[in-house]
C-alpha cells in the first residue's frame, strides 16, 4: 500500500468521522459495488502514478430522494440505499471530495467532480446538484462546481 493511499485512508477517517457519526456513509465495497452500478463516474480519483492524492465520490439520484435529505429526513447511507439502480437520475449528490494537503487549492477537485458531473450527464438528464458541507472550503468547492456546470445547487 503507497504512502498517498495511507494518508488518503487517515484524511477521510478523520475528516469524516464516519464512525462516530451514523448519518455519514461508510464506504465498503458493497457501497463500491452499488456505486459502480449507479454510474461509473461516481468514484473519481487523482493518481501521479504512486498513490491517489484526490478521491471524489458522488451519488446520482432522484430529485425526491434529494427533498428527503436535504429535510433531514434520511441519512447518507439511506439516500444511497433507495437510489433505484437503471433507472434515469435527475440530481447529483456531490458527497465527498478528499485532496491530500500538498495538492489543495490546485483546482484538481473541481476539475474531477466536473469531468465526472459532465459523464454522468451524458446519461442523465441532471437539473441539479446538492451537497452537506463540512467545511468552508467544502462549501466554496460545490459552489463553484455548480457554477462551472451552470446547475442550482442545493445545500443541506
Amino acid at each position: 500500500m503507497s504512502d498517498k493511499f495511507e494518508r488518503m485512508l487517515q484524511l477521510v477517517n478523520e475528516f469524516f468521522d464516519v464512525k462516530n457519526d451514523p448519518d455519514q456513509l461508510s464506504v465498503n465495497q458493497e457501497v463500491r459495488d452499488k456505486l459502480g452500478k449507479l454510474h461509473p463516474s461516481t468514484m473519481s480519483e487523482y493518481d501521479e502514478g504512486d498513490g491517489p492524492i484526490v478521491w471524489i465520490l458522488l451519488i446520482p439520484t432522484k430529485e425526491a430522494i434529494m427533498k428527503r435529505f436535504i429535510k433531514r429526513e434520511i441519512s447518507e447511507t439511506k439516500l444511497l440505499e433507495d437510489t433505484p439502480l437503471n433507472e434515469k437520475y435527475d440530481t447529483i449528490y456531490l458527497c465527498s471530495a478528499s485532496v491530500l494537503s500538498e495538492y489543495r487549492r490546485k483546482g484538481l477537485a473541481k476539475k474531477l467532480t466536473i469531468d465526472a458531473i459532465n459523464e454522468i450527464r451524458k446519461d442523465h438528464e441532471i437539473k441539479s446538484l446538492f451537497y452537506w458541507p463540512f467545511s468552508p472550503e467544502g462549501e466554496a468547492l460545490a459552489e463553484n462546481i455548480a457554477e462551472e456546470v451552470k446547475l442550482p445547487l442545493y445545500k443541506r
